[in-house]
């Protein structure tokens, strides 16, 4: 990165601190309840306490997305998309600005949506599912530079990848939908793809089959990846069987969220996570949908906005959820897989 890339990029995040004052709000504990937790099952009372309940941590945001907890610092970061800008949360010190630009780095008179997804890698290094500059990059600690990871499929650019995740050996799985694409800008691939990046630098499809792949989560025992098709004629969840070393299988309907979009309520299938017994914490209609590995809809958190995301954080146990303009919590009694795990 050049000199006066970084000088401006450090006058732009002086001056979005001061406007991020302004227009969000971050609160004090004791936080305020919003929402609802819908029981379906009773399985769902052994994941969510009966006494649980949704707090309100800031708001005031464009679209919060990608949340990830940093263990080391003990603090959220989370995307606001169309602002371009990264977020951070603690119980310290509330909601500060991380970073800007966050996924737009190119001329800054051209509105392009920042980042998406964010993970972290086995170095704890953050890595960025980056809307406006159509690749998976990575930020070293400390530094306000980007390194490319991957941009390109078949030599042609990627529409804008959205999410994505580690399986323990190191690759990364992500979800190439044309949300991010400017008006104007015409997509180069002509599909929305999910696909691998290998330590070795090969990038490979897994599939082609969904309208608008979006949220992706791997299972604890890595056999597994669930994609969300954030399509409104097919909202779905999908399932495709990996083998040991990464090779994908025929993909199936996991959860069809159709008969929960006819209630009218807001949101579709988008971000999700796994926690440790493989429950699927999947955000769609009404919030985020509790499902079990077998498939079966045990619950819903009823945020009462479209919720994009969501990322287990703190102890492990705690739910941060990515609603709209909010930033919300939410305790458990399972645990989350842990981000950025490598095999030993």
């Amino acid at each position: 990165m050049t000199l006066p890339l970084r000088l401006s990029m450090a006058l732009a995040a002086t001056l979005i601190s001061g406007w991020a004052a302004a227009a969000v709000q971050s609160f004090s504990p004791p936080y305020a309840s919003i929402g609802s937790i819908e029981r379906l099952d009773p399985a769902l009372d052994r994941l969510i306490p009966p006494d649980a309940r949704i707090e309100k941590l800031a708001d005031g945001f464009h679209w919060s997305e990608g949340p990830v907890w940093l263990r080391r610092e003990k603090a959220l970061l989370f995307s606001d998309v169309p602002e371009n800008t990264i977020y951070r949360w603690s119980a310290e010190k509330g909601i500060t600005v991380f970073l800007k630009p966050s996924g737009w780095t190119g001329d800054p008179a051209q509105t392009r949506e920042g980042s998406n997804g964010l993970t972290l890698d086995a170095e704890d290094r953050l890595v960025l599912a980056q809307h406006g500059d159509r690749r998976v990059a990575r930020l070293a600690p400390g530094s306000d530079g980007f390194s490319t990871l991957v941009e390109r499929y078949d030599g042609k650019r990627f529409n804008s990848p959205n999410d994505l995740c580690f399986d323990r050996a190191g690759r990364i799985y992500f979800t190439d939908p044309p949300y991010g694409l400017p008006k104007g800008v015409e997509p180069e691939l002509g599909f929305c793809g999910v696909y691998r990046l290998d330590t070795n630098g090969t990038v490979t499809l897994i599939t082609r089959e969904l309208e608008r792949p979006n949220g992706v989560a791997l299972s604890p025992d890595q056999r597994t990846l669930y994609v969300a098709n954030s399509h409104p004629p097919r909202p779905i969840i999908w399932v495709i069987p990996l083998s040991e070393d990464g090779t994908p299988g025929k993909g199936r309907v996991f959860f069809d969220a159709s008969s929960l979009m006819k209630k009218d309520r807001p949101g579709i299938p988008d971000g999700m996570k796994i926690d440790t017994e493989g429950n699927l914490w999947a955000t769609g209609p009404g919030g985020v949908l509790v499902i079990s590995p077998e498939g079966k809809h045990l619950g819903t958190l009823l945020t009462g906005r479209s919720t994009a995301n969501c990322a287990f954080g703190e102890d492990g146990s705690t739910l941060f959820l990515t609603a709209d303009s909010m930033l919300l919590r939410l305790k458990t009694r399972v645990q989350g897989e842990p981000v950025g795990k490598r095999l030993k």
